[in-house]
């Protein structure tokens, strides 16, 4: 027996206007160029003094308390060194031993700790008058960063997906990101390892610190779905399995992830604390925070989706399926409560259409949406005489589908009743105009 032991890093980008530690324009993938929006700070140039970003940090904190975190009161910037091509100083600033926030929790995953660090450069593999070259874009380099570490709580992929999708779901109400994956503003990265069955598998939740973890740890880079995520985790664990079952165990190690071929591939060894020889950035000055701040930065939450669906419940009388869909971002949440208060339509009812419907908030405003419902669910009243010269014109000329209704084919009710609506031109009782035309059919 064995049993997948899963952590997760989680990096998002922060939609700030400007970069971490420089003025520059915190947009990289609109720009029309590369190398645009760079700066000495962002391009690591020699004497160039950083300034932190203030909303940055504020939105570190929010993302931190809003999982249930412990704010440090004081918190410091750290150089975390090692050499890649999109990393201009040859080092990333982070955070090591005191970070933003540590010991939170979102759902059955404790949470280690949530930090800001800077984004690095992006690199381009492509031809260059016909021969393969590497281009490296800047304006990424920079941008603000914060990782979220769980704890190694997490056995399957699915697990992972139920956590992913709430702490997404979360980031998008507290609108610090767009936590488009696609873009890259939000990256997954799995660190898996299995171990051999101690007990019986998920017992250690209960028990986090029994038992001994394994030796190693396989770090999954930079995915970007839900999807992948689960697809590459179900892989680690089988391919881990197999080394385990030899008697071996598995390396230690960075890989990526092949989304056309489903497998990882191998990218570098793992590297350890020590590797990045981290200390304290010298141009950044520790942060200090006092309790006044961070009750203030508390106050900005708002309500989160586990409570607003709660409240749609009572309030509304919505059944936990209606208030999940519509709590599911917090735009479509405010938009269902601008609907109701027209005050012209039952919470249900307005329920009803806009789950039923999809409706798209961004597409229509809550008082179009409200006269569109009306004007569907309005019964504009016919007269019974007007309702049997319809129903005999049908009649008179689908001689073929009465003879059919009258063999015992439902389905020519139906074609008649279309054609009887289409007379009437979608006017009156819906119920009514079908009790007639069946009395009729049956005389």
């Amino acid at each position: 027996m064995y049993e997948p032991i899963i952590g997760l890093e989680i990096h998002v980008e922060l939609k700030t206007k400007s970069k971490m530690f420089c003025g520059c324009k915190n947009d990289p993938f609109h720009a029309p160029n590369p190398n645009i929006y760079t700066c000495p700070v962002c391009l690591g140039l020699p004497g160039a003094l950083l300034v932190p970003n203030k909303k940055a940090v504020e939105w570190a904190i929010m993302l931190g308390l809003a999982l249930g975190c412990d704010i440090a009161e004081v918190s410091k910037f750290d150089r975390k060194h090692y050499f890649y091509p999109d990393l201009p100083k040859g080092y990333q600033i982070s955070q090591y031993d005191q970070p933003l926030a540590i010991g939170g929790r979102l759902g059955d995953v404790r949470i280690r700790r949530v930090h800001l660090e800077e984004d690095t450069g992006k690199l381009y593999h492509q031809k260059v008058d016909g021969k393969p070259a590497t281009l490296i874009d800047f304006n990424r380099s920079g941008v603000p960063l914060v990782e979220i570490v769980t704890e190694p709580d997490i056995r399957n992929g699915e697990e992972a997906t139920v956590f992913l999708k709430k702490l997404h779901q979360i980031i998008r109400y507290l609108d610090i990101s767009d936590a488009d994956m696609e873009k890259g503003s939000m990256r997954l990265e799995p660190n898996i390892s299995v171990r051999r069955g101690v007990r019986p598998l998920g017992n250690s939740r209960s028990d986090p610190d029994g038992g001994e973890l394994p030796t190693y740890k396989v770090e999954v880079k930079n995915i970007n779905s839900f999807k992948f995520v689960r697809r590459a985790i179900e892989y680690e664990v089988n391919r881990h399995i197999a080394i385990l079952e030899k008697g071996a165990t598995p390396p230690q190690e960075t890989r990526g992830w092949d989304e056309d071929k489903g497998v990882t591939y191998t990218q570098r060894r793992k590297e350890e604390a020590e590797d990045y020889r981290y200390f304290p950035e010298p141009d950044v000055p520790p942060m200090r925070f006092s309790r006044h701040q961070i009750s203030d930065v508390r106050s900005k939450i708002g309500e989160m989706p586990e409570e607003k669906k709660e409240r749609f419940m009572k309030k509304y009388g919505l059944s936990d399926y209606d208030a999940e869909l519509l709590t599911e971002s917090r735009g479509m949440a405010d938009f269902f409560e601008a609907c109701i208060k027209e005050k012209t339509l039952t919470p249900k009812t307005i329920a009803n259409w806009v789950i039923n419907k999809k409706v798209d908030p961004k597409s229509i405003k809550p008082e179009a949406l409200v006269f569109e419902i009306l004007k569907a669910t309005t019964v504009e009243a016919v007269p019974e005489e007007t309702i049997g010269q319809a129903i005999d014109a049908v009649i008179s000329a689908n001689a073929k589908a009465v003879a059919d209704f009258k063999a015992g084919k439902e389905q020519s009710f139906m074609f008649l009743f279309g054609q009887v609506l289409k007379q009437l031109q979608g006017k009156g009782d819906k119920q009514k105009i079908q009790t007639v035309l069946r009395k009729k059919l049956t005389e």
